[in-house]
């Protein structure tokens, strides 16, 4: 692929003369600014960025990045550790600036703009009394979050983030732009749902939303590494339990200012505190050293797992798959390692290791083949 120099940048910002978008490229004021991402791993020295409002303005940009031979990829909230949302020498095509969020309460549907993250989006409809099965991270992005597959609190009751949407706007790799749903472009709709990221630009998506007008019941606790086994009891039991208003993921941080790897439990139910405090009785019982739960709204639910300040420097995501029942002795070792690692190794102590646990029934009642 063609390296984008600074020529070809300004042709490209001639060529979106008279729209709304916005280009930087190497000398611009703003060009640090705008290859920054969550992880510096994931900052590339692009040709050009172009932060669009519209998806006219990506097909715009698309068509001038095929004519010329040059690569472009995708940025919504620049959570990817991949660099998925990253190119040396190519153009970004950002969608930052595309965070509108419209609610309709009727029909019960939320229309998301390609750029939003999942905590505009929960201050949008809690204003409804409804709620969208999104991230439980409230400061990632919807379209990366939602194209490959997501989960979410409300997984358990709804199923997974793809299977409540209902329509998204892709602009493809030869420009055009196509609405899809079960009605329209099925193959594609098919598509974008589980690999969405390799079909093309989603500007739009349109969620089935829920009633959700109440509190909910939610809080992360901390635990000294002594009550490890028995929390690893309890995950073993939820996981039997099966109750689809729930949620558990637990874990290894060290919370500053806290030294040593504590062991995190956040609890989620949706219903009133009689049942919640009885389902998590096991846990609850136990003493812990720092945190708290409580009735408290959707919105601040997701807010908890949130890296808030976020650290500077490189960071990665990544996960394995795990099945019950969980081995205490292997939870012990994997806390052992884990510590060790965070003694050795100061600048990683934001870091977290979580077990994430959510009933599954309703996800695994739809076809596998529903879905990409």
């Amino acid at each position: 692929m063609r390296f984008m120099d600074v020529s070809l940048a300004l042709e490209l910002q001639r060529e979106l003369k008279g729209t709304r978008a916005e280009i930087s490229y190497v000398g611009s004021e703003s060009y640090h600014e705008d290859i920054k991402s969550w992880s510096e791993t994931c900052e590339k020295e692009a040709g050009a960025i172009v932060n669009v409002t519209s998806a006219d303005e990506v097909s715009k940009t698309i068509n001038f990045a095929r004519n010329h031979h040059i690569e472009f990829v995708a940025k919504a909230a620049g959570h990817s550790t991949s660099s998925e949302s990253a190119t040396r020498g190519g153009i970004v095509i950002s969608l930052h600036r595309m965070r509108d969020v419209i609610v309709d309460p009727a029909s019960k549907t939320v229309r998301v703009q390609g750029g939003a993250t999942w905590e505009d989006v929960n201050k949008a409809t809690a204003e409804h009394g409804l709620a969208v099965v999104g991230a439980t991270a409230s400061h990632t992005g919807v379209g990366g979050s939602t194209l490959g597959g997501g989960f979410g609190w409300l997984t358990g009751q709804y199923g997974l983030i793809v299977d409540n949407l209902v329509e998204a706007t892709v602009v493809l790799a030869d420009g055009s732009i196509l609405a899809v749903s079960e009605h329209w472009h099925k193959d594609l709709f098919w598509a974008i749902r589980g690999a969405g990221q390799a079909f093309g630009v989603v500007t739009e998506l349109v969620f089935r939303a829920h009633d959700l007008p109440h509190k909910v019941f939610g809080g992360l606790l901390y635990y000294s590494t002594d009550k490890l086994a028995q929390i690893v009891k309890f995950a073993n039991q939820f996981h039997a339990q099966q109750d689809e208003r729930s949620g558990f993921f637990f874990g290894f941080q060290a919370p500053s200012p806290v030294e040593e790897t504590m062991v995190m439990a956040l609890l989620f139910y949706n219903g009133p505190i009689e049942k919640a405090t009885a389902f998590f009785a096991p846990l609850l019982s136990l003493p812990s050293t720092l945190g708290k739960v409580d009735m408290i709204s959707y919105t601040e639910m997701n807010h908890l797992a949130n890296i808030d300040p976020t650290p500077a420097s490189r960071k990665w995501i990544g996960g394995t798959e795990i099945h019950s029942p969980l081995d205490t002795k292997l939870a012990h070792e994997i806390w052992t390692e884990f510590n060790q690692v965070m003694l050795e190794s100061p600048g990683m102590g934001n870091s977290v290791l979580v077990f994430e646990l959510l009933p599954y029934a309703k996800v695994a009642s739809l076809p596998v083949d529903a879905t990409s």
